[in-house]
């Protein structure tokens, strides 16, 4: 048998692996924003009793005593916090995020870079009535805020479960 007579094996390509990401409520996503927000009001009131002698920052439910430097200052920390906090290391969560087990990632689902982080952030700091007004109603159904879309990113429940390799005994109380 010569070699002009046999038939090349056929090229088999697999389908790549589907992954499957699961978006969040919104219900879990409004949780996971008071958590953070109750976080950021204890730290700042914190400061806020440390320098409380030089610098005034009025408390931020004090509304009749609000001042566009202290309110523009506190935004602008809750747009660095959640920057930071998501962008850091591609984590893509918050405090509250972790606690309510939430993740902002690029919508393939790779983590997240500062710059998206920021860009997320903004809507989420400065713009938010519209930003989620605009994407319930623009966008219905798809459980993305305008600067999710902005970004690319989508927010996403994971599970935390046990390490490879290492299972949880738990004892019976």
């Amino acid at each position: 048998m010569s070699e002009e007579n046999t038939v090349p094996e056929p090229v088999i390509r697999q389908a790549p692996l589907e992954k499957t990401l699961y978006l969040a409520k919104w219900s879990a996503r409004l949780w996971a924003w008071l958590v953070d927000i109750i976080i950021v009001i204890l730290f700042l009131n914190i400061v806020r009793g440390v320098f409380d002698p030089f610098w005034k920052l009025p408390l931020l439910w004090d509304i009749h005593n609000w001042e566009i430097v202290a309110i523009g200052f506190e935004t602008v920390f809750f747009f660095l916090y959640w920057t930071v906090m998501e962008g850091f290391d591609g984590r893509g969560q918050s405090i509250g995020k972790m606690v309510m087990n939430l993740k902002v990632v690029n919508r393939d689902g790779s983590k997240i870079s500062y710059r998206t982080a920021a860009i997320e952030s903004f809507g989420k700091a400065f713009l938010l009535p519209f930003d989620c007004l605009i994407g319930w109603f623009a966008m219905p159904g798809t459980k993305l805020r305008v600067f999710n879309r902005i970004s690319n990113t989508i927010v996403i429940k994971t599970d935390y479960r046990e390490p490879d390799g290492i299972v949880y005994v738990k004892e019976k109380e």
